[in-house]
């Protein structure tokens, strides 16, 4: 993972190679990736948009594209994988989080996930999750929180990895997963 301050969250930018060699860039989504993520979000299987907003959509929220200009680390941070640069670059996955202040009075973030299926089984959602955990951490959210489809076996096998104590709890075939952000780090 890459170091980097609170201060320095809105630069971060780090590269990544993935399991089949393939190098990526993790960074922050900026306002000039709306464009890019819309394209992303076409391109995905009816089954891959299912697993990340249980429902079937035709194209990406309006407001999912808004929040983007929200970034502030606290209430909302997303990041994008993309392959080359400059007006080349294309997005093949994300991950974000949406902070709230819990009923025990910790900050907690709900996560989510989108990969590209080309690219998925490849350690990105892993990889993703890693730096959010680390950008979370620096600003004070002690716990991520995420719906997961319970026959989301993937999914749940990168939150088991993480290496973050897990607790889980499942309700009509969705799984409501919390972890631990304020155990030591792996």
């Amino acid at each position: 993972m890459t170091n980097s301050t609170a201060d320095g969250d809105h630069a971060f930018a780090t590269p990544a190679v993935l399991r089949d060699g393939t190098r990526v860039t993790i960074r922050v989504m900026r306002p000039d990736d709306r464009d890019r993520i819309v394209a992303a979000f076409a391109k995905l299987e009816e089954g891959t948009i299912y697993t990340r907003f249980f429902s079937f959509l035709k194209e990406i929220p309006a407001r999912a594209l808004d929040r983007i200009a929200e970034i502030d680390f606290v209430r909302f941070a997303g990041l994008v994988a993309t392959l080359g640069s400059g007006a080349d670059e294309t997005v093949i996955g994300g991950a974000t989080y949406a902070g709230s202040i819990a009923a025990d009075g910790k900050r907690v973030a709900e996560i989510a996930f989108t990969i590209e299926e080309d690219y998925q089984g490849q350690g990105l959602a892993t990889r993703l999750l890693g730096e959010l955990v680390a950008i979370a951490r620096r600003h004070g959210i002690a716990r991520f929180t995420a719906e997961v489809l319970a026959r989301n076996a993937a999914m749940l096998a990168v939150f088991e990895r993480s290496g973050l104590p897990m607790r889980r709890q499942r309700q009509d075939g969705v799984l409501h997963v919390e972890l631990d952000l304020d155990a030591a780090s792996s």
